[in-house]
C-alpha cells in the first residue's frame, strides 16, 4: 500500500516473482473486469463508482492465499477494505516524500495516461493534502514501512523479501 507513484505495482510484481507467488494489481483487475480505465470509471460515475468497484475487487481477493497485491492508494482508507486485508495479509507501506511523488506524477513515471486527478487542486497541493489524510491510516495498518525515495525497485523488493522471511520465522 502507499500513495500514487511510490512503486507499488513495480515492486509488487518483482516481490511476487521473487517469492514465486501470484501478483494482483487491484486497478488492473478493475480495468479487466469493467473494460474501463480508472479515469473512465471516475469520469462516468465519480470516485464513489470507482471505490465501489475497488471494494468488490477486495472482497474477491479475500479468499486468495499466498499472493502479492498492489492496492490503489485510497483502498485502505475504506474500513471494510482495511478489515478484509488486515485479516488476510501482511501490509507493506511504500512511501516517498511529496516532492518525489509530484516529480514522478508530473514526469509521467508509472503512468499510462490513465491516472485521474484526485481533486481539482494543483498536483503539489493535492499530493500534500492526500498524504496528510492517508499517512495516519497507512501507519496504523503497516506491518512494514519502506521509504522508496531514490532507491531502485530491486533494492526495495529485496528488503521486502528479507523482512517477510524474517517475519514468517
Amino acid at each position: 500500500m502507499g500513495h500514487r507513484c511510490t512503486g507499488k505495482s513495480s515492486v509488487g510484481m518483482l516481490v511476487a516473482d521473487m517469492l514465486r507467488v501470484p501478483f494482483y494489481d487491484t486497478d488492473e483487475m478493475i480495468r479487466r473486469r469493467t473494460g474501463r480505465t480508472v479515469a473512465e470509471i471516475v469520469q462516468a460515475g465519480g470516485w464513489p463508482a470507482f471505490r465501489a468497484a475497488e471494494r468488490e475487487t477486495i472482497r474477491e481477493l479475500a479468499g486468495v492465499d499466498g499472493s502479492v497485491i498492489a492496492l490503489g492508494g485510497g483502498t485502505p482508507l475504506d474500513p471494510e477494505n482495511a478489515d478484509i486485508l488486515k485479516r488476510n495479509g501482511f501490509f507493506v507501506w511504500l512511501s516517498a516524500g511529496s516532492e518525489i511523488i509530484v516529480r514522478r506524477l508530473e514526469g509521467g513515471r508509472g503512468d499510462d495516461g490513465q491516472r485521474p486527478p484526485l481533486s481539482n487542486e494543483a498536483t503539489a497541493g493535492e499530493t500534500e493534502r492526500m498524504l496528510q489524510e492517508r499517512i495516519p491510516v497507512y501507519r496504523l495498518l503497516a506491518d512494514l514501512a519502506i521509504e522508496t525515495g531514490e532507491r531502485t525497485i530491486e533494492e526495495i523488493a529485496e528488503q521486502i523479501r528479507a523482512e517477510m522471511k524474517h517475519a514468517m520465522c
